[in-house]
């Protein structure tokens, strides 16, 4: 199985180095179409090659799905921790009351108890 996650990823780099190198070309990314950039005063521009917009773009979308699940599934970690603080709260309950009914009285009538 590990060959072949290998193999699939090495499969992966192929693709991504073939589509970066088909796309090697310049492009000019502006921060605001050039009639609102030209009102606004701001023509603020960049010349990157067309395979780093591709990435980045992919890159972005996937930090922003991740930070989306992760604000989403917020509620569901919560509701995770405070039944592991509820559990260890009872198992410490548990804990205590085994010790109180068994207190005073002797060792060996105690473990037979506990089996029972």
């Amino acid at each position: 199985m590990r060959y072949i996650k290998y193999a699939l990823l090495a499969a992966i780099a192929v693709v991504l180095v073939c589509v970066s190198l088909a796309n090697r070309e310049t492009v000019q990314l502006e921060l605001l179409p050039t009639d609102l950039a030209a009102l606004a005063g701001m023509d603020y521009s960049i010349n990157l090659p067309l395979f780093v917009v591709i990435f980045g773009g992919v890159g972005v979308g996937l930090l922003i799905g991740f930070l989306w699940e992760w604000i989403r599934e917020h509620k569901q970690r919560a509701e995770a921790a405070a039944q592991r603080r509820e559990m260890d709260r009872m198992r410490r309950d548990i804990k205590r009351l085994k010790a109180d009914k068994h207190e005073g009285k002797d060792d060996v009538l105690a473990i037979l108890d506990e089996a029972s």
